[in-house]
């Protein structure tokens, strides 16, 4: 008798702005597992960068999801590229083995697990693996404070993986992994370095449990409303004219200095004169850092792309002083903000 086809699993990646998502998802797509995996990006801002701080050639395919939150305002989009990925797999079986959403960083994981149990056409082809949520040991006390999706995000865990447990005494970090327990009892918890973690922790742990959710959350398979902090916002600056590294570094020494405790995430892809790779940077809060990215292809205008989160940032001041930050060449630079909005 014919058995029926095995189900395409899914792994939901998550955790809050800047714990290291993108990190663990590069550790995912360099290992050599022999898996075909294929990625949805969701960002919020005006300019999407995580795709461009993957690695090159690490997965199979690569759809981007940006202005929204993937756990409401675009949800209807996921399903969308869920059914896209279906056919694209029905006309090419060896497309992709799996699935590996990264959500953003303020996504409630609920809503986009409901997706695999409410929808009968995506609950007929996948199947959710696990929750993966990353939690940043140095921010978490905070963020878990503040913020009801860095709750929901460790509730729903099904891995509960500590990134910067380097950055905290083995005092905090203690107590973190209690309030962890307190939050999500039956999720394991276990230290990343850097996206270092066993790759069997990760895929095909057959994790998630719609009866213990609902035990957690009766109400889960019906109650879609999501509402973000309005006061949280996301604007971005981009341009074609390469940055001075100084001014630049300036700019960023001030923007921390001034106002680290609501600068929630900082990303971006820059562009340097001389320099033929990308420059990637990354912060959250007064932690930053940089790394040199991939090298910028052949007959392509470098396009810098910097974005910023949190709450009461000055946004026409900073875009005013990204602007002196270009290499100046005798004319106006030539440079696009775009607008900021509100997380909804």
């Amino acid at each position: 008798m014919p058995t029926a086809p095995r189900k395409v699993p899914v792994t939901i990646l998550t955790g809050f702005l800047g714990a290291g998502k993108t990190t663990l998802l590069n550790r995912i797509l360099s290992e050599r597992h022999g898996e075909r995996i294929a990625v949805i990006e969701n960002e919020f801002g005006a300019a999407g960068v995580d795709n461009d701080l993957l690695l090159n050639g690490g997965a199979e395919q690569i759809v981007e999801m940006n202005n929204g939150c993937i756990c409401c305002t675009v949800r209807g989009d996921l399903v969308r590229i869920l059914g896209e990925l279906r056919q694209r797999r029905e006309a090419n079986p060896g497309a992709f083995d799996r699935i590996i959403i990264e959500t953003t960083g303020l996504a409630d994981p609920a809503p986009v697990a409901q997706t695999f149990f409410i929808d009968d056409d995506i609950a007929a082809y996948y199947t959710l693996d696990a929750i993966v949520t990353v939690v940043d040991a140095l921010y978490a006390p905070t963020q878990l404070d503040d913020f009801h999706e860095a709750q929901e995000q460790v509730a729903f865990a099904d891995r509960l993986l500590l990134s910067k447990s380097d950055l905290v005494s083995a005092d905090a970090l203690g107590r973190l992994r209690r309030r962890l327990l307190r939050i999500n009892p039956r999720a394991s918890i276990r230290s990343v370095d850097f996206g270092v973690t066993p790759i069997e922790d990760l895929l095909d742990i057959a994790g998630f449990s719609l009866d213990s959710i609902l035990e957690i959350e009766p109400g889960f398979l019906g109650d879609d409303d999501h509402v973000h902090d309005d006061a949280v916002q996301s604007f971005a600056f981009t341009t074609l004219v390469p940055f001075d590294a100084d001014r630049l570094q300036d700019f960023f020494r001030a923007a921390v200095a001034s106002h680290a405790k609501d600068l929630m995430r900082y990303k971006g892809i820059v562009a340097f004169p001389g320099l033929d790779h990308r420059v990637v940077f990354q912060g959250v809060h007064m932690v930053m850092g940089s790394d040199i990215g991939r090298a910028w292809e052949p007959g392509f205008e470098p396009e810098s792309k910097l974005v910023f989160i949190g709450r009461n940032l000055p946004k026409q001041a900073w875009l005013e002083q990204l602007a002196h930050c270009l290499v100046p060449r005798g004319v106006p630079p030539l440079a696009r903000a775009l607008p900021v909005e509100s997380i909804t």
